[in-house]
């Protein structure tokens, strides 16, 4: 369980520098998601504020933030947020109305100690070891607003596949398969993306590799619905692994190449 409190603001950035590699809609996957299950939590919310933590060598993942939750919810915010000042220092020319760039890490500085009602640390803890990942989950849902979310998870170079954690200010609660559906040979290719709470996991015994030999196996038997496109048997694959595992959505996300499942079902072992 990811502990409730907020741990005192440090006076240096907490965290270490990641290689910073990034490219234009690479988290397009990952945003749509948010804007569609998160949209309604940020219209309910005054003035709220969206963090992109560790946005990378350049800023265009916060950019496309920006516009793609405000088609959700226009009065949103975006402030991403690197630990390497030179990158701070490249993004400022980018700044606009709604979008602002600073100096940080873990401790997420926003000003007033204000609380952001979404932080997306997409491919930050890809570095760091598995032991360290639930102080920093800790320390990301405290910062969080009372219906604050935090997606940490992990992607392939351009987007197309995808695995995250959703988090709440009580700890995780889900976890969400996303691929480009035309380039899946077998689900358990999504094995490579799996967050680093989860991806030294998957080995006999664990819940997650459990999950993704059932996810296998039902992708095969929905072998006869490639006929009618990836996406019929991708729906068809989640239909029947909604029988044998507690999915937490249906299939109007499954259409858009994705699956999520309960915490609870894939929490590692031990």
């Amino acid at each position: 369980m990811v502990s409730r409190s907020t741990p005192p603001t440090p006076k240096r950035p907490v965290g270490t520098v990641t290689r910073g590699t990034t490219n234009p809609n690479r988290l397009r996957r990952m945003d749509r998601w948010i804007a569609a299950v998160h949209g309604a939590a940020l219209r309910r919310a005054q003035a709220p504020v969206a963090v992109d933590l560790g946005y990378g060598a350049a800023p265009w993942t916060a950019v496309e933030l920006l516009a793609r939750l405000r088609e959700a919810a226009p009065g949103v915010r975006v402030v991403g947020i690197e630990i390497e000042p030179a990158r701070v220092a490249g993004a400022k020319p980018y700044e606009r109305e709604g979008l602002s760039f600073r100096h940080g890490g873990f401790e997420v500085p926003l000003d007033g100690g204000e609380r952001p009602a979404l932080i997306r640390a997409a491919n930050v803890l890809r570095q760091y070891d598995e032991e360290q990942v639930e102080e920093v989950w800790g320390r990301l849902c405290g910062r969080l607003a009372p219906e604050g979310l935090l997606v940490e998870g992990t992607c392939d170079e351009i987007g197309r596949r995808h695995v995250w954690v959703a988090l709440g200010p009580e700890g995780p609660r889900t976890v969400t398969f996303a691929t480009r559906l035309g380039s899946l040979e077998r689900p358990s290719d999504l094995a490579e993306r799996l967050p680093k709470a989860l991806i030294h996991r998957n080995v006999p015994g664990e819940p997650v590799h459990a999950f993704l030999r059932d996810f296998d196996r039902a992708w095969a038997a929905a072998a006869p619905y490639a006929s009618y496109g990836a996406r019929q048997r991708w729906i068809r694959t989640a239909r029947a692994l909604a029988g044998e595992w507690p999915l937490a959505d249906g299939p109007v996300r499954w259409r858009q190449g994705e699956l999520t499942v309960r915490w609870e079902a894939l929490r590692p072992a031990g």
